[in-house]
């Protein structure tokens, strides 16, 4: 499955700047690249149909439209057999205000993040939806107070071979 791809200086150039504005345009992305606009197409559409790209999305500020608490909250399940897995990731799939799950090693199963409007809409959302999931066992819960760095960007290694 992790079967690396190829890519040269000139890909590398094309997924950063794609990364940091998905809204560029092709004529100022070649110029950004230094090739002319039909090559520079012809690469973006390359690295899209090897999924390398899977998707452009809007990075909207959380702040403008009302939501105003992000919390992580560490998840311990009561089993940790494949159906109480299972049966976890299906319910926390289906709270919009979970915008991230990662099952992890370590002092819990499960790391979310939330997203929500202030503190008690997150208690009711902890309430009525999180600990209801009958196989979650602890739930420890920590509150974001400021935001330093949340980038998008994803470090692209130089160890992809350079041809």
């Amino acid at each position: 499955m992790a079967h690396h791809l190829k890519f040269d200086k000139i890909d590398r150039k094309i997924l950063e700047i794609l990364q940091k504005s998905a809204k560029i345009t092709n004529a100022q992305l070649s110029k950004d690249i230094g090739l002319s606009p039909a090559p520079t197409l012809e690469r973006v559409k390359k690295l899209e149909n090897l999924g390398v790209i899977n998707s452009y999305h809007a990075k909207l500020d959380i702040s403008k439209i009302g939501l105003g608490v992000t919390t992580f909250v560490l998840v311990t399940l009561s089993g940790h057999n494949k159906e109480n897995i299972d049966k976890f990731i299906e319910e926390i799939n289906t709270v919009d205000e979970v915008i991230e799950c990662h099952h992890i090693t370590g002092a819990g199963d499960f790391i979310l993040k939330i997203i929500s409007k202030d503190i008690p809409a997150y208690q009711k959302l902890m309430l009525e939806k999180v600990s209801d999931i009958k196989v979650v066992d602890n739930m420890q819960s920590m509150v974001v107070l400021s935001t330093f760095k949340d980038s998008k960007v994803m470090p692209i290694p130089d160890s992809i071979d350079d041809h």
